[in-house]
């Protein structure tokens, strides 16, 4: 059993604001960071910290080094990521207000420059008992779904950031559907009948929902009160964590629960990738949440 992401490596350059800039308005910050982001990197990472023998494929600028690094020392298998010398790395400027609201500029670099045949290569190994894991912000997404899919893994999607067109083509290669209520609401508008096996959809503080679309059942999860610092890669942190559970055999409600409980100790720390909890702070976190 293994998780398979393909997704996006960023560094992160976090400026912190007393709240975020207004159309035309010039704001100092109070301070700034820098570390590892990207949807891909921050479910990885998640994963990989939620016990998951994990593989990244994606693509990054051949400097950087230390982005690599401390992709490696989370545990993530590196060896399906390309270093290109004619692209820089992924990244984003992240604004953060006095709330832990953020706003987000993403620029992708090497994550918009990803072979396809590569991919299908690098996927060669993947099996029934693998999960793979996509997002929005790489290339490959359909070359991946469909190879992963022809060689009976389960493929979790996460359709953000949200795009139209990009969901419609990689749904019919895909087992669960995670989103976020906003991006949901956008979907069912064009696409009343959604065709996968499963669709969760997270809520933020009002908490995470799974609907079994192959039996009609519905699981909750409510969120855990927590004093919010930083709720970037909270999203991140929950899918990747909820990934691993599958993959380790969890139920739906024990998997909601473990990534709702990373998801809520994520946000009571500043960054992203660096920032996401480890299993046994996972797990002594839920020890002490009522059932």
């Amino acid at each position: 059993m293994a998780i398979w992401n393909l997704g996006s490596i960023n560094i992160d350059l976090v400026y912190r604001l007393d709240h975020l800039p207004r159309p035309g308005e010039t704001l100092a910050a109070r301070s700034r960071a820098q570390g590892l982001g990207g949807k891909g990197a921050n479910q990885s990472v998640a994963a990989a910290r939620a016990g998951s023998a994990t593989r990244h494929l994606g693509a990054m600028g051949d400097a950087d080094g230390w982005v690599a690094d401390r992709l490696s020392e989370a545990g993530v298998d590196m060896a399906g990521v390309a270093r290109l010398a004619d692209q820089p790395t992924g990244h984003a400027i992240i604004l953060v207000d006095a709330g832990a609201e953020n706003a987000i500029v993403i620029h992708p670099g090497a994550n918009r420059a990803i072979d396809d045949q590569g991919l299908d290569r690098a996927l060669a190994a993947i099996g029934p008992e693998d999960t793979l894991l996509l997002q929005n912000e790489t290339n490959g997404q359909l070359a991946a779904a469909r190879a992963a899919q022809a060689r009976g893994a389960r493929v979790v999607y996460s359709a953000a950031p949200f795009d139209l067109e990009a969901v419609q083509a990689v749904l019919p290669h895909v087992s669960v559907l995670a989103m976020n209520a906003g991006e949901a609401d956008q979907l069912f508008a064009e696409m009343p009948e959604v065709p996968v096996q499963g669709l969760l959809i997270t809520r933020g503080a009002e908490g995470a929902e799974y609907r079994d679309l192959t039996t009609g059942a519905i699981h909750r999860q409510a969120s855990f009160r927590v004093d919010a610092v930083d709720t970037t890669g909270a999203g991140d942190t929950f899918a990747g964590y909820f990934a691993a559970g599958l993959d380790q055999g969890l139920t739906i409600p024990q998997a909601l629960r473990l990534a709702s409980g990373a998801a809520a100790l994520k946000v009571t720390r500043a960054g992203a990738g660096d920032a996401i909890p480890t299993r046994a702070e996972v797990d002594a976190f839920l020890d002490d949440q009522p059932i």
